[in-house]
């Protein structure tokens, strides 16, 4: 028998996650983690969802502790996520918090307490210390778990990666909690669904309005805020007239944002920041993932650089890249796109 400390989300998985540690014996204690002082209504940081995890820890008969982390969530997470749209990179807020909150500050916390482990609702699967793709692959997160090395895998369980979606709200329902029928957050936690990501930038820093240029150089529009443009993005840049352009450069000097067809976006390399082998680099092809729902792609890494097998669209900056081995099964190595 353990001590698991388990963060409580106030969504399904999280709280099935408290319930199935506690049917293996486990000595069980919920966690709800204040990381958002501001406006919230989605996500995992609303008022609702910390009462959600307080009241189905009550139904479990468990222990529901309350950690302040608000100072780590904004340094880690909210600020960076703001400089990084000021200088033209797209930030994966989820996988910063996991990488600095979840996975660092919690269970450092954790350690001090007393507990053995700290379990989460990922759909992810620990196997041989290593990350694998959970059991539901439409819904598993392996991606935003890759940091994940094998000293922190020793402390940490991912109880519904055995699990379907399907099968862990079957869970839910048979005990009666709460959240068995809550849909699933689908947004940044500190973004409101009425005022989105313009409004929570434009509180922040000042937009930069900007020209939108073909390949060719020639002005086809412009935009209010180079700061919501992103590499790849179709949408809001042009329009809409002709044939299909999408967003293939961010220039902040100029101020130009470039567009052009989709062939326009095709890479045959991404350069990578900070990449980690989990093990040791891979001399063979691997599987990379460039997306949380993305379809992995054959290729190499060669030091910092994955080479496609064939080309494929440009990776925006700043989001992650994530290799697995050839089975597409486990994470072997991940970085953040240059």
């Amino acid at each position: 028998m353990n001590a698991v400390l388990v963060a409580m989300s106030g969504g399904v998985d999280s709280s099935v996650a408290a319930a199935m540690l506690l049917d293996e014996g486990h000595e069980v204690v919920g966690v709800t983690m204040r990381l958002w002082g501001g406006e919230s209504d989605t996500g995992c940081c609303s008022v609702a969802d910390v009462d959600d995890a307080r009241r189905v820890a009550q139904q479990l008969g468990i222990d529901h502790l309350v950690f302040n982390f608000g100072d780590d969530f904004r340094a880690h997470v909210v600020d960076p996520y703001v400089a990084a749209h000021v200088i033209g990179r797209t930030p994966n807020p989820c996988i910063e918090c996991n990488r600095h909150v979840k996975f660092d500050r919690l269970l450092r916390r954790a350690e001090l307490l007393g507990f053995d482990a700290v379990a989460t609702g990922h759909h992810a699967r620990i196997v041989h210390g290593r990350v694998a793709r959970g059991a539901d692959r439409a819904k598993d997160q392996s991606y935003v778990v890759h940091m994940l090395g094998r000293d922190d895998l020793a402390r940490v369980r991912f109880p519904v990666g055995t699990l379907t979606k399907d099968e862990v709200r079957r869970r839910a329902s048979a005990l009666g909690l709460r959240t068995a029928t809550k849909p699933d957050s689908q947004d940044v936690c500190f973004i409101t669904t009425g005022g989105g990501r313009a409004e929570f930038l434009g509180r922040r820093v000042p937009f930069t309005p900007a020209t939108v240029v073909d390949t060719d150089g020639a002005v086809v529009g412009g935009v209010e805020a180079l700061e919501l443009v992103t590499v790849g993005q179709r949408r809001g840049v042009t329009d809409g007239g002709g044939t299909r352009r999408y967003v293939t450069a961010l220039d902040r000097q100029r101020a130009t944002v470039t567009v052009g067809p989709l062939d326009a976006l095709l890479t045959e390399r991404v350069v990578v920041d900070g990449l980690r082998w989990i093990d040791g680099p891979v001399d063979e092809e691997v599987l990379v993932q460039t997306s949380a729902h993305g379809q992995p792609q054959l290729a190499v890494v060669d030091g910092d650089v994955v080479v496609w097998r064939t080309p494929q669209r440009r990776v925006a900056p700043g989001q992650a890249v994530v290799c697995y081995d050839r089975s597409d099964t486990f994470v072997v190595a991940g970085g953040t796109a240059a």
